[in-house]
């Protein structure tokens, strides 16, 4: 529907761009008998440059107001697009949904493609009830944070537990906290902050499914997330986050998270979960 208004607007413009500039051109005496014009003045010894002049200058100034009508209705889409993109994240509520007060986020695995699938039987879905960016670590602060928290070892000043043989990372380079396995049945509302808001199903079987678009069009491309799981275990040696490279952060927004020697890394999608059924 956006598309096809879009396109409307565009004709119309275009439109109204040449209708401006045949009754320019039309109500112009040097423009409607300029090759008259030019040769009685040549006969008469006169200059016709003063005329092709005036006839080059209406025909910029027709150019200059098509390319202002263009660009004019162009930023009339994008407005129209952006504001039904605000309008599916932030307001549409399917019937039997309601909004919660506050985004969850749901770490999925699946073909970006799919539309629907199978949840594997280790639960690889998860859900952080509270946003995990603003309680993660620095890995530059991993030793002081973690390793020798005043809350004690292995607890992060905001309270969470670090499992040093499964934990997480987020894209500008935070230690975060796990989220709760596995991601419960019910019927979630669900966008990537985009275009697609829909409810996402799982059921007691583990199948997922997606009422409308994929899992890609419900990602939030600029959050990364990935677990890591060292090969060979330990807290402060390969496959740690002493191990990882502060420089490789922050991660471009799609782009897969970084690899961290001696650990085994599985990268999640991040959706987020604005509603919940009723």
């Amino acid at each position: 529907m956006w598309l096809r208004l879009i396109s409307c607007c565009l004709l119309a413009g275009f439109a109204n761009s040449f209708v401006y500039q045949d009754v320019y051109r039309s109500q112009s005496p040097t423009y409607s008998g300029g090759a008259f014009l030019s040769s009685l003045f040549n006969k008469l010894g006169g200059d016709d440059e003063t005329y092709a002049k005036e006839d080059d200058d209406q025909a910029s100034t027709a150019r200059r107001d098509f390319i202002i009508d263009a660009v004019g209705v162009g930023l009339i889409g994008t407005s129209g697009v952006a504001s039904y993109s605000l309008f599916q994240s932030n307001v549409y509520t399917p019937s039997g949904m309601q909004r919660l007060s506050r985004t969850q986020f749901i770490a999925a695995l699946g073909d970006p493609k799919a539309s629907e699938g199978t949840i594997s039987e280790d639960g690889s879905w998860g859900l952080w009830q509270v946003d995990p960016g603003p309680r993660g670590v620095w890995l530059r602060d991993y030793n002081k944070d973690i390793l020798q928290s005043e809350t004690g070892q292995y607890r992060a000043p905001a309270g969470w537990n670090f499992d040093p043989n499964n934990w997480w990372l987020e894209e500008h380079g935070l230690i975060m906290e796990a989220p709760d396995f596995p991601l419960k049945e019910g019927k979630y509302l669900v966008n990537g902050g985009r275009m697609v808001t829909t409810v996402l199903t799982i059921d007691k079987s583990g199948k997922w499914n997606l009422d409308e678009g994929t899992l890609y069009d419900v990602t939030h491309l600029p959050c990364r997330s990935a677990r890591y799981q060292p090969i060979a275990g330990g807290e402060n040696g390969a496959g740690s986050p002493i191990a990882a490279n502060p420089k490789d952060f922050p991660v471009t927004p799609g782009a897969i998270m970084p690899s961290v020697p001696g650990a085994k890394q599985q990268d999640y999608a991040v959706l987020f979960v604005v509603g919940k059924a009723v």
